[in-house]
């Protein structure tokens, strides 16, 4: 059976991967979905000193304690900076890096630069709180801006999605491990809708490498389309 880490998005928190993360346990895998500092439930943790570094640390941090090896690291959007930067620090302890829906950073960019438009489209939405910036601030059926379309579903974000500290988008990341980053194997589970905005060439390699996996859903599809998500993860971990 396969060892998964799944780490979430920005605003978000581990909560998010609660149906993805059921149906795989229920076919014997185990799983680890962690909240980062300062969103989610850790959300009180909010401080300036919040960034990706801090973020990417956290993840390492569970890879070390809970002793994890050959994991399949999952990342959904912002959480594709985190999982590179975990893989280029903690390589000896991944086996597969899945990017969901996600960024995909090379050495010296941040969020910003992989996603710009989209996400500078929220700061002037945000807000500082204890000397916290925070962008994507919840508000009721902010779960749209996500691609979520379901009521129950969205009723179920609107009690659990946070702020998130715009530090964490802007921080560029450092790389110093590339050989072994670059080696681990990568897959890709991207929405239909966001194919077009992706890197053409890419999406090219891991479709003809057999690692890219599209779903007609919206951007939080381990929310909109789980089965379909885990089905994926699970083709993943069968390679």
């Amino acid at each position: 059976m396969a060892t998964y880490v799944l780490v979430h998005g920005g605003g978000h928190g581990g909560w998010c991967y609660q149906p993805v993360a059921r149906l795989l346990r229920a076919a014997g895998h185990e799983v680890h979905a962690p909240t980062l500092t300062g969103v989610g439930e850790r959300s009180h943790l909010a401080s300036p000193t919040v960034d990706l570094d801090l973020h990417i640390q956290d993840v390492v941090a569970v890879l070390h304690y809970e002793d994890l090896r050959d994991v399949i690291l999952v990342g959904h959007s912002y959480g594709g900076m985190v999982i590179t930067g975990v893989a280029d620090r903690a390589a000896d302890r991944v086996g597969r890096l899945v990017y969901l829906d996600a960024a995909n950073p090379v050495n010296g960019q941040s969020l910003l630069d992989v996603a710009g438009p989209i996400i500078e489209a929220t700061r002037p939405h945000g807000q500082v709180v204890d000397g916290v910036e925070l962008v994507l601030l919840p508000a009721p059926g902010a779960g749209a801006f996500y691609g979520v379309t379901d009521p129950a579903d969205l009723a179920w974000m609107d009690d659990r999605l946070t702020g998130h500290p715009w530090r964490c988008f802007e921080q560029p990341l450092t790389l110093t491990n590339e050989e072994a980053l670059w080696a681990i194997p990568q897959y890709h589970i991207v929405c239909t809708s966001t194919v077009a905005t992706r890197d053409a060439e890419l999406m090219e390699k891991a479709h003809a490498a057999g690692r890219l996996w599209e779903i007609d859903t919206g951007h939080d599809l381990m929310i909109t389309e789980p089965q379909a998500v885990a089905d994926a993860l699970h083709e993943v971990a069968a390679v």
